[in-house]
């Protein structure tokens, strides 16, 4: 069976699993799963503005999960997506806020300080790996509260509303949001955000697929020290690795805060950073899985309000739904592992014996 098959099973059944262990916490509950689901399908896809707001919510999943997925690929775990995130917008917020050009200037302007934010934070747990060996998982965790705080004191600072919490409202002419697109679908949250997010799935899998650079990184990622005999500059991978991965974060950062709220709260990490790993995860760590599975994730998250209205259904199981459906793409990875260390080892063995049989 070929790879990409396997995967699109795998990632079919977790999902299929998930669908089905959520159908028995809705019987539990004394509700109707089809109900449920045939609700939590409706919110999300039953007309224009529901399906806008479905690509409002995949927008930053698309760009979280990229992140995370890219990092992957390369044999990094990126789960500082949320701190790269708040890197990003914080960027977005103070460059919309700041500067008073008109809107076909601003909008890339503010993208740009988005992307670099990100990657800014992208570009220190990546030294601190290539340089001092610091595991990237303990060092972008902490880099998260790091961006959480800096938010916490500079938006109240020098960019606050009339309250504290929040920042001021982006002008019209720093927002992602177009008259047209909103007209369109109907809502006011989908904006220029989902045609960025597209760009930057089919950007990346050019890069992974049809470039040198993506070799290098994936052979680093599948050995460092073979990648390293080869000549692959290894630590200077890790280093461009993590940056394009906080880039794409905080990319999630400006399609957020510029296109979907316009405006940041401060005192919360951003749940699309940690979700983001979800997403690749489910999408297998490939650039169109993490799309689909971002828009699976949005119809799950902006049809559960819509399905509690119709049945009574607590929009929470929404949410168990997805944490199960990862329990299972994780579990069917790591069983899928050690059946390739069991095959490995008899492989070993039937080969040993031979040899010994030949040498008789």
């Amino acid at each position: 069976m070929k790879k990409g098959t396997s995967t699109l099973i795998k990632s079919l059944g977790a999902t299929i699993l998930g669908l089905l262990a959520g159908g028995i916490l809705m019987l539990v509950i004394g509700k109707n799963p089809l109900a449920g689901y045939l609700y939590i399908f409706k919110g999300g896809l039953m007309n224009l503005e529901r399906m806008g707001n479905t690509l409002a919510t995949a927008t930053a999943l698309i760009l979280t999960g990229l992140s995370v997925a890219f990092a992957f690929k390369t044999g990094l775990f990126n789960i500082g997506a949320a701190g790269q995130m708040l890197a990003g917008g914080l960027c977005a917020i103070a460059v919309g806020l700041t500067l008073p050009l008109p809107k076909a200037i601003l909008v890339p302007v503010v993208v740009l300080a988005a992307i670099f934010g990100g990657a800014l934070w992208g570009v220190i747990p990546g030294l601190l790996k290539a340089k001092f060996n610091v595991h990237e998982v303990v060092s972008t965790i902490m880099l998260n509260w790091t961006a959480y705080w800096i938010v916490y004191y500079v938006i109240p600072a020098y960019f606050k509303a009339n309250q504290e919490t929040e920042s001021a409202h982006l002008p019209f002419a720093a927002q992602l949001r177009v008259t047209w697109l909103s007209d369109f679908f109907g809502s006011e949250y989908v904006s220029l955000g989902i045609f960025i997010a597209i760009g930057a799935v089919f950007l990346i899998k050019f890069i992974l697929d049809r470039t040198t650079l993506g070799y290098e990184l994936k052979a680093v990622g599948y050995n460092r020290y073979a990648a390293e005999y080869a000549g692959v500059k290894v630590n200077r991978d890790i280093i461009l690795s993590m940056m394009i991965a906080g880039a794409l974060a905080g990319l999630a950062g400006a399609v957020y805060y510029a296109g979907y709220t316009t405006n940041m709260e401060i005192g919360r990490l951003p749940a699309q950073g940690f979700d983001g790993i979800a997403v690749a995860l489910l999408g297998a760590n490939s650039p169109l899985g993490v799309l689909v599975s971002a828009i699976f994730f949005g119809v799950l998250h902006s049809g559960k309000g819509f399905m509690n209205a119709m049945t009574g259904i607590p929009p929470q199981i929404s949410d168990t739904i997805i944490a199960i459906i990862i329990y299972f793409t994780a579990t069917s990875l790591f069983i899928e592992r050690m059946y390739k260390r069991y095959k490995s080892k008899k492989n070993k063995k039937a080969a040993a014996e031979i040899s010994a049989g030949g040498d008789q």
